[in-house]
């Protein structure tokens, strides 16, 4: 976990600095600057494999020709190293670094493709004609933001170290804002902030000789693991354990201590039991609970009894309220961008780095072995609309119609209930975008100041937003829900919300889920190893894994090294108890930043809609999740943007 970041364009050494030091929890270990002709480009580094001196970044070639910066992981580095020593190539540290900046000089700009890891790097090469080449990980592990500013492109780590440049501008942009209520987070490439941009995943950037080309180097795909799908069920669930193994053993690569975050659901549960194995110490392992205010909805029993099982030294942290209330600034601070999630991640983070550097997570199960409750919901749906196939196609074509752009200013007028039913009573994105929202379009609208609606593009259909975020869209639907929640809620949302509080406590965390040979392995299953029973889906949110017959294949081979009939658990979406901290320790914090002043002086939002939604959530009536946001929100703007520009408005 590190801060890179750079100008390229009339450089400048005092912007790459002020954004170093704006990142100093990202890396506290070692920092430095490369000034040259085109560009300048600096580091902040947490230290986790060889923490000498030798790898030291900005680091280069024996030749000082080509630099880099690197923020993340390369697991296969050793075995990438091994072919470019025999072709001659030297090494003078033990790094990753080195064997990626190696990589480039061999292969050229594809050697993305060979990384298995999660990165964002940056390769200033002084060859020939000078270039910079920016880069992201396949599933948007890391992240990386850019803007471009008087010729210049400023890219960071961070929004707040973009900010720190004084070469970006704290303007909120207004579709993004509309994105975040509708979402709870703000959909890449776009960022909160108006100018600045997210490089997607699975892209990289290269910018030479006055261009700036952004292209895409790897994709999602069904299949890619050929045979798989037509083998025996007992060969294909041998092959997943082996890539699964392989993946955890390979980031359990360290050279400073490591751990693992364990929840006590089915995903954890597996890593850690792979860990552990593969380990002949006590692993350690962190899980959050809560006092009585949220014992209904506390998992921790189900993580003490994992790490008893597998003997881990475990640690349980108890989070209160007061606790919350205490740290509410620093986690708003620390999310970089605003967000509905990234609490509990924060202070199982905070404990974590306690004790270890590295911890591994088990985000990413949910969405490869369908575990979310959505996958089976939308088998469901699907299943109904072949059966009335007529109606559902004279349907589609009249949603798809609803949806046009055009009629967005029809959802801020009467009758727009029945517009908003249109929209979205057929298509495959439109049924997904409703298992998921915080505000749906039509409370989007009056949530936002009547002045910016139009900018905020107020009302606009979910479907759109969403379009980009279907990359499986010829596969099964379990398939395409996959690609749908890899590109959409677990990128905008889970990833980066737990690289940004993981990072604001100076800990790495690694996915091994998302390697990217699990992830065209898990791709090239049939949906029968996900799901046992795809003829009959329905969802019963009190039914267990063994009920529902989900994460099968996952279950199944994670048999051997867990408690028996640990698949006896339902599915649970982790909670906190926001509900009782926004009515007690946060009410203060929740009254002031959803104030009438406050709402008004800042004129991003409609202040008697703010009001209503605070009012409704005191008088008992509607859950947490929009007041939270629209406290967090707030927060947000005080402690980034206004911390950065205090006279900043909306552009």
């Amino acid at each position: 976990m590190c801060g890179i970041c750079g100008v390229w364009g009339n450089a400048g050494q005092e912007a790459v600095e002020a954004m170093i030091s704006t990142m100093h929890h990202r890396g506290p270990d070692d920092q430095g600057v490369y000034v040259a002709h085109a560009a300048a480009i600096g580091m902040t580094r947490l230290s986790i494999l060889d923490l000498t001196s030798a790898a030291h970044q900005p680091m280069s070639n024996p030749e000082g020709t080509v630099w880099i910066v690197f923020n993340g992981e390369a697991y296969n580095y050793q075995s990438e190293r091994q072919p470019l020593e025999s072709r001659g190539y030297t090494f003078s540290s033990r790094s990753d670094t080195e064997v990626v900046l190696r990589m480039y000089e061999h292969y050229g700009d594809d050697f993305l493709t060979r990384i298995r890891g999660m990165f964002a790097l940056a390769i200033y090469d002084l060859r020939e004609d000078e270039r910079l080449l920016l880069a992201r990980d396949q599933f948007g592990i890391k992240p990386l933001l850019y803007a471009e500013s008087d010729g210049r492109v400023v890219f960071a780590s961070e929004v707040k170290a973009l900010l720190a440049s004084g070469l970006v501008q704290g303007q909120v942009d207004p579709i993004a804002l509309r994105q975040l209520l509708t979402f709870g987070s703000v959909l890449q490439p776009r960022t909160t902030l108006q100018g600045v941009k997210m490089l997607p995943p699975a892209h990289r950037m290269i910018l030479e000789k006055g261009r700036v080309l952004i292209e895409r180097y790897w994709h999602l795909e069904s299949d890619r693991r050929d045979g798989l799908r037509a083998s025996s069920y007992e060969s294909q669930k041998e092959e997943m354990a082996r890539v699964l193994e392989e993946a955890v053993r390979l980031q359990m690569a360290s050279d400073v201590p490591l751990g693992a975050f364990l929840s006590g659901g089915i995903d954890s549960s597996v890593l850690v039991a792979m860990m552990a194995k593969a380990v002949g110490h006590r692993l350690k392992t962190f899980s959050v609970g809560f006092e009585t205010e949220g014992a209904d909805i506390d998992e921790s029993e189900d993580a003490r009894r994992t790490a008893s099982y597998l003997k881990t030294d475990h640690t349980h942290v108890v989070v209160t309220g007061t606790q919350v209330r205490d740290r509410i600034i620093g986690i708003a601070r620390g999310l970089d961008q605003p967000s509905v999630d990234g609490v509990n991640a924060y202070f199982v983070s905070m404990a974590a780095s306690q004790g270890v550097k590295v911890a591994i997570s088990g985000t990413g199960g949910d969405e490869l072995f369908a575990g979310y409750p959505w996958f089976i919901a939308m088998m469901a749906e699907e299943q109904k609309a072949r059966r009335a196939r007529l109606r559902t196609a004279g349907l589609s074509i009249a949603a798809a119609a609803a949806r046009s752009p055009i009629l967005d200013g029809l959802t801020q007028v009467r009758g727009r209930g029945r517009l908003y039913r249109a929209r979205t009573s057929a298509g495959f994105v439109a049924r997904y975008a409703l298992n998921y929202q915080i505000f749906n379009p039509l409370l989007t609208v009056e949530m936002i100041s009547p002045d910016l609606r139009s900018k905020a593009q107020a009302g606009r259909a979910e479907a759109l937003d969403l379009a980009a975020t279907d990359e499986l869209r010829r596969g099964t639907v379990i398939e395409r829900v996959t690609g749908l929640c890899l590109r959409g809620y677990t990128n905008n949302q889970l990833l980066r919300d737990t690289d940004a509080v993981a990072s604001a406590n100076s800990i790495e965390v690694r996915l091994p889920y998302l390697d990217p040979l699990v992830v065209d392995t898990a791709l090239s299953l049939p949906d029968v190893a996900k799901v046992s029973n795809t003829s009959d889906p329905h969802v019963d949110h009190q039914a267990t894994y063994r009920e529902m017959g989900s994460k099968r294949i996952l279950i199944d081979l994670a048999r051997p090294l867990l408690p028996k009939d640990f698949d006896l658990q339902p599915k649970r979406g982790f909670m906190m108890p926001f509900d009782a901290w926004l009515r007690g320790p946060l009410n203060d914090v929740f009254m002031d930043t959803l104030s009438e002043p406050s709402t008004r002086s800042r004129g991003l939002l409609n202040e008697q809609a703010v009001s209503k939604i605070r009012d409704d959530f005191l008088g008992g009536h509607g859950g947490w999740a929009q007041p939270w946001l629209l406290m967090m929100f707030e927060l947000w703007c005080r402690n980034v943007l206004d911390a950065s520009q205090p006279n900043s408005q909306l552009g």
